[in-house]
């Protein structure tokens, strides 16, 4: 790979070409022939989850879709010809709790692994744990926190894109069709700021402006009192917020514009993650934009790999639960838990993983991976990996709101989410 570039760059049709073929180093495939193990006891992954606390609508969602993955994955064999079990364990969405967690999955539940945590203040409170017990820690999240060389050798991030990642590919979009001075409100913690930082600086690479930043506690339940900071010669407002008071958010955001002239708009769909679109007072988010990492709706265009996803999750074509429609799917982030645990399965495997001693042979093993091709194993799309920074990258979908529904109306290439390497993970001592 190129020193300025975190993979080679050849054009979107070679990446996924590539992804495609022999050469890539991919997961193995759901029906593939299993290494019989010299064990058969079951292998133990450790899931440090959202169970309560601001992420628990995440949380919620991201345990019915690991749950579900390994199902899947058990049918065809497990690993190894072992077995998998998960363990989940609670961590509140708080750091130190995060960090007790990880302790007690690897001491107590004899854990192999540990994956699955999503809030960023919490992975980075939890992963020098992980480090100090040397355990594999993979984590479902987004923020730049792995990527940026925070973090230790045995933290990597390979089932999702980081927040860098994700607003490189889409400010290209925003400023050419939406408007180029721009308002940011985004919560104030460690997930808020690296879109704060990252998507100020791929806007201005765009010949954009974020002329004001809008910090919002992430425990906030009332928000119009900051709407007025929003400059009136904002031409697009570009919304970002997480926890349980998101629908209060939006709803807020609409009696604050009424009907009269408002900016563009343009959120990450973790303003609206687990809300129902059609809820009264959302209305007016008709025609307007947001990023999503794997469509809640189903698309058009969508394979057969798509189908097999939503059926085994459970998850209908509107993105809430088969079960009762009015739970509401945190779609564009839960697919992360599902791709991890296939890319623990193929990294198992070709570590030939007997048990804790091999720990250091799995992480070496993933971080010779070079990217995952679209399937049953990776619904979102296919992704290439960089193995020094420990980071995967994808495709992102820039989604409209037309008659109710999240319609997609623009896909990012491969290439437009790589940045330089601000680390290579592969020179740290394990």
């Amino acid at each position: 790979m190129a020193n300025e570039k975190t993979c080679p760059t050849p054009g979107r049709r070679a990446v996924l070409a590539g992804l495609a073929g022999a050469g890539a180093v991919l997961a193995t495939g759901l029906g593939g022939r299993f290494a019989q193990a010299q064990s058969s006891a079951p292998i133990r992954i450790g899931f440090q989850l959202h169970r309560t606390g601001i992420g628990a609508s995440y949380g919620r969602w991201y345990e019915r879709t690991a749950t579900a993955a390994l199902k899947v994955l058990n049918e065809a064999g497990g690993i190894n010809g072992r077995p998998v079990e998960i363990v989940f364990e609670d961590d509140g969405t708080d750091p130190k709790r995060g960090a007790e967690v990880v302790e007690k999955l690897v001491t107590q539940a004899g854990c192999d692994l540990v994956m699955g945590t999503l809030f960023s203040h919490v992975v980075i409170g939890s992963a020098p744990r992980a480090g100090e017990l040397k355990v594999p820690y993979l984590v479902c999240s987004e923020g730049h926190h792995v990527a940026s060389g925070m973090l230790n050798r045995w933290t990597l991030q390979p089932g999702i894109t980081d927040v860098k990642s994700q607003v490189q590919g889409m400010a290209p979009f925003v400023a050419a069709n939406l408007g180029r001075k721009v308002t940011m409100i985004f919560p104030d913690f460690a997930f808020g700021h690296d879109h704060r930082d990252y998507f100020t600086a791929a806007v201005a690479a765009q010949g954009g402006e974020v002329i004001k930043h809008v910090a919002i506690p992430p425990t906030e339940t009332s928000f119009t009192r900051y709407f007025p900071q929003i400059p009136r010669e904002t031409e697009v407002l570009y919304h970002v917020m997480v926890g349980p008071a998101v629908l209060t958010f939006v709803k807020e955001l609409g009696e604050f514009y009424g009907s009269g002239a408002r900016p563009q708009l343009f959120g990450f769909i973790d303003s609206l993650e687990a809300v129902d679109i059609n809820s009264p007072g959302l209305e007016f988010l008709e025609g307007t934009h947001f990023w999503e990492g794997h469509p809640r709706y189903r698309q058009a265009d969508a394979g057969e790999h798509e189908t097999f996803y939503r059926a085994a999750v459970g998850v209908d074509d509107n993105g809430a639960s088969v079960a009762d429609p009015r739970d509401i799917s945190t779609y564009a982030h839960m697919f992360s838990t599902w791709e991890t645990l296939f890319v623990i399965k193929a990294a198992m495997e070709a570590a030939g993983y007997q048990g804790p001693a091999d720990r250091q042979k799995v992480v070496e093993a993933m971080e010779a991976m070079s990217g995952f091709a679209e399937g049953r194993e990776h619904p979102q799309g296919p992704k290439v990996f960089n193995g020094r920074t420990h980071q995967a990258f994808g495709l992102q979908s820039i989604t409209r709101v037309e008659g109710g529904r999240l319609v997609r109306v623009h896909q990012t290439a491969m290439e437009d989410g790589f940045y330089p390497d601000e680390v290579d993970y592969t020179t740290m001592s394990f």
